[in-house]
């Protein structure tokens, strides 16, 4: 979804940023599993943001991860932290 945005608006998305989520018909942000094991990967790859769903964070210790993590609960609010 970011990626056909970012194309249409003529935007670019960071190449520090990835995404862990699902994307619900209603623009709802879906949480995934092995949330913590996908995290632990992107940070070492390189990036410095996560974005995740807010479901995935019920248990879920972000302070043990280096990497940005920034929890979303529809894809209004990706839109506004990423390009906003």
């Amino acid at each position: 979804m970011c990626a056909v945005l970012s194309s249409n608006e003529d935007l670019p998305i960071a190449q520090n940023v990835c995404f862990a989520a699902e994307v619900g018909l209603t623009g709802e942000i879906r949480p995934v599993n092995r949330i913590e094991q996908r995290i632990s990967e992107a940070q070492k790859l390189g990036f410095e943001k996560i974005y995740i769903s807010s479901y995935n964070l019920k248990g879920l210790d972000i302070k043990q991860f280096k990497i940005d993590v920034i929890a979303v609960s529809k894809m209004e609010d990706v839109f506004a932290k990423l390009f906003g």
